[in-house]
Parts: C-alpha cells; structure tokens; sequence
C-alpha cells in the first residue's frame, strides 16, 4: 500500500513515515507542505493520505477540500493539534475520514490508517480469503489450504493488494504505483521477480496457479479452488 504524507514538521515526518514503513510496510511519500501535498494527491495513486491541518502555503483544510472537489474518495486521516470541538466537526464535514490529536501513539496511527485502508477498499475486517489462500492484515499472516506460507515483506505487500483485489487484472505499472514511493522507477525490473517468488511459494503444495500472468496486461488473483472471496475469517 502507498501512502502521502503530508506534514511541515520534518522529525513528526520523518517518525511517522518510518513507523508506517517499518510496521505495517506501506510506500510513504512525503510533502512539507500544502501546495506539493496537492500536486501528489492530484496522481492518485495513494491508497491513504495522512495530512497535518497546519501546513504552509496551503492549509490542511484547503488540501482537503480540493482533494474532495477533484472526486477523489481516497482515506483521509487528519492529524490536528486542535481538539475544539468545532474544528473536529468541520474537517469531518469537509471530507475527512478520521483524526488524531496531537501528541499521538505510533502504533495508534498505525491502526487507523490500517483500518482506514481496509474500509477503503470496502474491507472491514482484518481477515481476508480468497479462495484457499487465507491472510490476516493484522498479524500479517498468509495461509494456503491451512499452510502457513512465509513471504517476504515485498512478497507480503504485493499479495495483500492483489487480496483486495481478486480477479480483477493488476498491471506491473499499478504494483509500482501503490507499492513503492514516487523513486519507484528503480524498482521496475524486480516486479516480476517477486511475483514468481510469491507464487512459487503459494502454490508450492498445490498444482494450481494462484495467480495468473496476462501478457502486456498484467497479474489476476485467481480463487485456487474455485470459490468465493470473503472477509471475517
């Protein structure tokens, strides 16, 4: 998953972006500032946006409301230093998902914004199974008919958005976009890589192909087994 960031205080940055990097995994872009937090926003390709309400040049509430007017419905977790009551009630009614109040716990922030990303891909539970292959966002852990298959953490974020997106075809380009920050470019030759290690250890066991290449298309995941997809495991 990929997430902006967009906070003016450099070492508040810099700790939430690793926490969100080093916990649950997620590419982090980072913008200093309103202006530049809009202009990235504006690609989107963020699956969540993390934004200070007191940013320069434009504040969080203008980066929100063009956010919001562009049609763009990505989660919007906003980080205030403002726990007035009408402030709170005017950043939800402009199209916030949810917020926190300056000083925050990490591994509070961390939660929400995994929360936020499920909902936001109409996932509301933690647990997700298509087919034989089992995973749960929240202990990061894959099964495959009940075996416990150990990935990389690569291998672990390229699965979980394929989860959230069963059979439906995923181009190389949108893997990129979603999993890696805006340097992304660099990383354009070891896509393939990670998906033949991914489904050399998903399918280890099994003789059908969890997930499909499709030529000049992309990668499908395929219920193994021939059934559904479903959360709440």
């Amino acid at each position: 998953m990929r997430v902006l960031l967009v906070e003016d205080e450099e070492r508040l940055a810099e700790n939430v972006a690793a926490a969100l990097r080093e916990g649950p995994g997620y590419a982090v872009d980072c913008a200093a500032d309103g202006r530049v937090g809009t202009e990235l926003a504006a690609q989107r390709c963020y699956d969540l946006i993390v934004l200070d309400l007191m940013l320069p040049l434009l504040d969080g509430h203008g980066v929100l409301r063009k956010v919001r007017a562009s049609g763009d419905r990505t989660p919007v977790l906003v980080l205030t230093a403002k726990a007035e009551r009408a402030s709170i009630i005017a950043m939800l009614n402009a199209g916030a998902d949810d917020y926190l109040t300056k000083p925050f716990d990490l591994g509070e922030l961390i939660a929400r914004a995994k929360a936020l990303i499920r909902r936001g891909k109409g996932v509301a539970d933690a647990a997700i199974r298509v087919g034989s292959i089992a995973m749960n966002t929240l202990e990061q852990t894959v099964l495959r008919s009940g075996r416990v298959v150990e990935l990389s953490p690569m291998e672990y974020r390229i699965l979980e958005y394929l989860m959230h997106r069963p059979r439906a075809v995923v181009s190389k380009r949108e893997l990129l976009e979603h999993l890696y920050d805006y340097n992304w470019e660099h990383h354009s030759n070891v896509i393939e890589a990670h998906v033949s290690n991914l489904r050399r250890k998903l399918d280890a066991e099994s003789d059908v192909a969890s997930i499909q290449t499709l030529r000049g298309r992309g990668y499908r995941l395929m219920p193994a087994d021939g059934a559904g997809c479903e959360v709440g495991l």
